[in-house]
């Protein structure tokens, strides 16, 4: 948040100077105005664009394996161009590199979710996936020492985490 803070002032700072520049390079002729509204509106469209870029840029810098399973799309009353065009602020990926399968319940499938939200650290959520039951479940001591006391529930087959692990 600090660095887009950062960048933000930097792009006014940049704009800025340009009409300052384009303004000597006219003679004068640009009006008073133009440098303030220069800076303002290069940090108004820096800040647009680092939101709606956020998760494609975060989507990208995801490892090999992980994909992205649920988008959310949001728009805000602070942000009426988000009326037009809805800003993703939210994103939940499977990473598939950490299914595993206990010998003893082959059924259940142990994998990492991730979620990421904008201006929020990552987390990391273990889940147990019963594709034959479809049912998940939150991992807990318990329900790894035995799948049968985890708190399922049930999964609609639309479910894009079962989509993702149990369709063939």
């Amino acid at each position: 948040m600090f660095f887009e803070l950062i960048a933000t002032f930097a792009a006014g700072i940049a704009a800025a100077g340009l009409a300052l520049i384009a303004g000597h390079l006219t003679g004068g002729r640009l009006p008073r105005w133009a440098v303030p509204v220069a800076a303002g509106a290069a940090m108004l469209g820096y800040t647009v664009w680092s939101e709606y870029t956020w998760a494609t840029r975060t989507v990208e810098s995801l490892p090999e394996g992980v994909d992205v399973l649920v988008t959310v799309e949001e728009s805000k009353l602070w942000k009426p161009w988000t009326y037009l065009v809805p800003q993703t602020t939210r994103i939940m990926a499977l990473d598939r590199s950490s299914v595993q399968t206990n010998q003893e319940a082959p059924d259940i499938l142990l994998v990492d979710l991730y979620f990421f939200a904008r201006w929020t650290p990552p987390a990391k959520r273990p889940q147990l996936m019963d594709c034959e039951g479809q049912a998940r479940a939150d991992v807990s001591e318990a329900a790894l020492a035995d799948p049968s006391k985890a708190a399922w529930r049930s999964a609609d087959a639309d479910d894009p985490l079962m989509e993702a692990l149990c369709q063939p």
